[in-house]
């Protein structure tokens, strides 16, 4: 796996002192390191600065007048928006219960004045390395989510990035769904008739809602097949209700291009007409292909009967379910 580009701007630390003399013997040792620093004379302050602008690291001392460092590192650590940003606390308090004590509310290291320098700017360096593969790794995660995300609703997408080992692995799990077929009435008439790019800005209209559709229902987005798509209920979460989520589905795309065509036909445009199938079966499903590419999909009889229904569907603005669903 490829490593995702990372950013070399220099790391912001944050120093956190009421002492001017302490601060800026921290700054002159981490700024000729090359690092870029912001300091706070207060724990309030450090807390705003953080709001503010997120650092990469925050070198924090114990005993202030307002905000102490115990709770600003609390505070820290408890907000999801800054608990991996590495605390150092440094401090001349020698009792090893104020070490324990900074260590229970989330300090990652710590240091006792006077401290050696060399040793203050190695820990540093250690703690960024850790952060900068922390922040790679949540970079990778927020591309899996997105990535995931247009075949599936939300709350499913979560699910599956707590065990990707059991839902991303590579191969199929049998299964009993209900597969939809959504088609495009008429579009190579439509195609026919009209610009290359109004094909593409309605075909864009319509799959979105249709797609839309399909999560909201808790249904799985599988693939465009030209101008049909096609989903699937009941997997990867189990659903005892799939057949009913793909009906109610089904009958909600036919409402809504129905109240579309209308605003359409109000202003002199073509129809857009859609048919939809659906049948329910046993399949394999999972991440079928090869290593390195692969599709979420179902595979079985139950598609198969799916497209042959599709394809007797007559009248426009139908939906036609197999006997089993």
């Amino acid at each position: 796996m490829g490593r995702m580009a990372r950013s070399f701007a220099p790391n912001r630390i944050l120093v956190v002192d009421d002492r001017p003399q302490n601060v800026e013997l921290l700054k002159a040792h981490l700024t000729n390191a090359g690092y870029v620093v912001e300091t706070a004379t207060g724990g309030q302050e450090a807390l705003d600065k953080v709001a503010a602008q997120l650092p990469d690291l925050v070198l924090l001392d114990i005993v202030m007048p307002d905000v102490d460092g115990f709770q600003v590192c609390e505070k820290l650590k408890s907000s999801n928006d800054t608990n991996f940003v590495p605390v150092v606390v440094i401090t001349a308090l020698k009792e090893s219960g104020d070490k324990i004590r900074a260590l229970e509310v989330g300090a990652d290291d710590f240091l006792s004045k006077p401290f050696d320098p060399y040793e203050l700017l190695a820990r540093v360096k250690s703690l960024l390395r850790i952060k900068a593969l922390h922040d790679e790794l949540e970079q990778y995660n927020q591309l899996l989510h997105r990535t995931l995300n247009r075949y599936m609703a939300e709350d499913v997408t979560s699910l599956i990035l707590e065990d990707p080992e059991r839902y991303l692995k590579l191969g199929g799990e049998d299964r009993v769904v209900s597969v939809l077929f959504a088609d495009i009435r008429g579009f190579t008439r439509f195609s026919e008739r009209h610009a290359a790019t109004e094909v593409v800005e309605v075909l864009n209209l319509v799959f979105t809602a249709l797609t839309k559709t399909v999560f909201e229902y808790g249904g799985t987005f599988d693939k465009y097949l030209g101008d049909a798509v096609m989903a699937f209920f009941g997997a990867p979460l189990p659903q005892s209700d799939h057949a009913e989520r793909a009906v109610r589905t089904g009958l909600k795309i036919v409402r809504e291009l129905a109240d579309w065509n209308r605003r359409r036909e109000a202003e002199g445009l073509d129809r857009v007409d859609v048919r939809v199938a659906i049948n329910s079966g046993p399949v394999v499903v999972g991440d079928i292909g090869s290593a390195r590419r692969v599709d979420y999909t179902v595979l079985g009889n139950a598609v198969n009967v799916t497209a042959r229904i599709e394809e007797y569907v007559a009248q426009p603005g139908q939906v036609v379910i197999g006997e089993t669903t």
